[in-house]
């Protein structure tokens, strides 16, 4: 199978986007999350979206906004998709898609079960952290979603770095990886080149697990 994509997220502005995007990035997450370090307003986004082009697909970060809400801030940022990392519901997901994919925090099997829920061909997993909604640096257990990384196209989240996506691809085989903290050296949101390129390198593992 061919190695993951890999998306970069929690961008705050268009230059840092076109490095990452220059180093091999396939997306680029916009956060509008009112409690993170790393939200953007309208206009930066619109930059980004400018910025990127066609390069990458860039996604807006999402919690518990209305159906027309995030509609319009999706047109109204040029944005690609929509990342949702709230208490959005399945019909929430479908009247989005195919523009949308549902993010789920993972501590146990309940979990694979909610995410099964979701409509739509994609979905993101993350750490279920207490009190957040991403970003946290924390990894999971990775067992948990080698079977719906066959179900779906899965997108992999949380605690990761150069030094273990590695083996991450090689034991979950997701179609995307994600990842913010995991490449800045200290301000939440300032991206630091030497290590999104270290990331993608390391990402770009290929899997020979039979089947997958």
């Amino acid at each position: 199978m061919s190695a993951p994509l890999v998306k970069i997220c929690g961008v705050t502005t268009p230059e840092q986007a076109v490095l990452c995007v220059a180093a091999g990035a396939a997306s680029i997450g916009v956060n509008f999350v009112r409690s993170s370090p790393r939200r953007v307003d309208l206009a930066t986004a619109r930059a980004i979206s400018r910025a990127v082009g066609k390069k990458a697909l860039v996604v807006g970060v999402v919690a518990d906004m209305k159906v027309a809400d995030m509609r319009r801030l999706r047109e109204d940022a040029e944005l690609g998709c929509l990342q949702l990392h709230g208490d959005e519901s399945p019909e929430d997901v479908a009247a989005l898609l195919p523009h949308a994919y549902k993010s789920i925090h993972v501590g146990d099997e309940r979990d694979i079960d909610l995410a099964r829920t979701f409509p739509g061909d994609y979905i993101l997993v993350d750490a279920k952290v207490d009190g957040a909604l991403g970003g946290t640096g924390k990894t999971f257990d990775w067992t948990l979603v080698r079977a719906l990384a066959t179900e779906k196209k899965l997108t992999l989240a949380g605690g990761l770095t150069a030094a273990n996506v590695g083996r991450a691809v090689l034991l979950v085989v997701p179609y995307c990886v994600d990842v913010a903290s995991g490449v800045e050296a200290g301000t939440p949101g300032v991206k630091d080149m030497a290590r999104v390129a270290a990331f993608i390198r390391a990402a770009q593992i290929r899997s020979t697990t039979p089947g997958r």
